[in-house]
């Protein structure tokens, strides 16, 4: 794997990019006659693993996808495949067979053994729900040729977890919002996602902190609405609400906390410049702040596709590929605030 992911994500820009990091679409699929994962034997897990890849690369996608055996890869290289958001935490600590098959330009990955068979992701920079449904059912299609999955004409697709259940599809976005936090007002996206039966999460999903003020916030049901429901739904009335509450926010500290925003944001980039050892979630505080500064136009010489891409470049898998060694978490401290100085130098 290259130091520089072709087709990340955190390095282009997409419509409402200011806020909306980047949105991603999920589809979870489990073959006819094997139990969900969970219950299945390792035995069981193993042919799941090996129809899946002729079902992926005999399809129409195949030419186009890298197969990854996650239970012979590295420790490094499974840490990679979770920084770029192609395979969740949980594939990669997995002790069973498992894979994934990437596209070459990092924008689909198909996760096999899973909490499902299959859990298909689509993900792009920007606000693209729309973009990324019609080509997540594509996909869906393709594969449906060379298998069956799991269907019941009463519930839907049927899957490991029942709130997956119908449609199978998850929306998320991954969404910048620093203003919120800065001027304590946070818990308005968290109230507003309760009432909207939505799920809001860290930088890595389920289970983690919301690192850098970036947040993943997803729809939680699937049963009883259609693809283009939950799609009305979640680009029409949720997302805007709470991009809406983050542009103002960003007002009220542009027009009354002048001094706090420009403290914050430029301490910040002072912080980044001359550190010789920066933590994780130091770093990606700092670059949130910077990032939010570049923004409201409160710095000038510091360009936002270098920010972009040292999110990605200062997690520690990152840092110990462009290294070529592993690292203990003091060398890794020292590595990045290297990394770091040397880009915004």
């Amino acid at each position: 794997m290259e130091f520089a992911s072709k087709g990340s994500w955190l390095s282009e820009g997409g419509p409402e990019a200011d806020v909306v990091m980047s949105c991603r679409v999920r589809a979870a699929r489990n073959l006819v006659g094997f139990p969900f994962v969970a219950r299945a034997s390792d035995a069981e897990r193993h042919e799941l693993v090996h129809i899946a890849k002729q079902v992926v690369l005999d399809s129409e996608l195949g030419q186009e996808m890298i197969w990854v055996d996650l239970a012979k890869a590295t420790s490094r290289d499974r840490q990679l495949l979770v920084e770029r958001h192609l395979i969740s935490r949980h594939l990669a600590e997995a002790d069973m067979p498992r894979a994934v098959a990437v596209s070459e330009d990092e924008t689909l990955s198909i996760m096999i053994n899973e909490e499902d068979h299959l859990r298909m992701q689509l993900i792009a920079p920007g606000f693209r729900l729309a973009e990324l449904v019609e080509q997540i059912e594509k996909v869906d299609e393709t594969l449906e040729q060379k298998t069956d999955f799991a269907f019941s004409s009463r519930w839907g697709y049927l899957t490991a977890c029942p709130t997956n259940v119908g449609t199978g599809i998850r929306l998320s976005v991954m969404m910048h919002l620093p203003a919120l936090k800065l001027t304590n007002e946070i818990e308005r996206v968290r109230r507003a996602a309760k009432d909207l039966h939505l799920a809001v999460r860290g930088y890595y999903g389920e289970g983690s902190e919301s690192a850098g003020d970036f947040y993943q916030i997803s729809n939680q049901v699937t049963l009883g609405q259609s693809e283009s429901e939950l799609l009305e739904e979640f680009v029409q009335v949720v997302l805007p609400r709470v991009i809406d509450y983050e542009h103002q926010s960003r007002k009220i500290l542009v027009e009354r906390n002048t001094n706090l925003l420009d403290d914050r944001v430029h301490r910040a980039l002072a912080v980044l410049r001359s550190a010789r050892l920066l933590g994780a979630e130091e770093a990606m505080k700092h670059l949130s702040r910077v990032r939010l500064g570049i923004h409201l136009r409160r710095l000038q010489d510091v360009q936002l596709d270098v920010i972009n891409r040292l999110l990605l470049q200062i997690q520690p898998g990152h840092l110990q590929l462009h290294i070529g060694a592993d690292l203990s978490p003091d060398r890794l401290r020292e590595a990045r605030a290297n990394v770091v100085r040397k880009a915004l130098r």
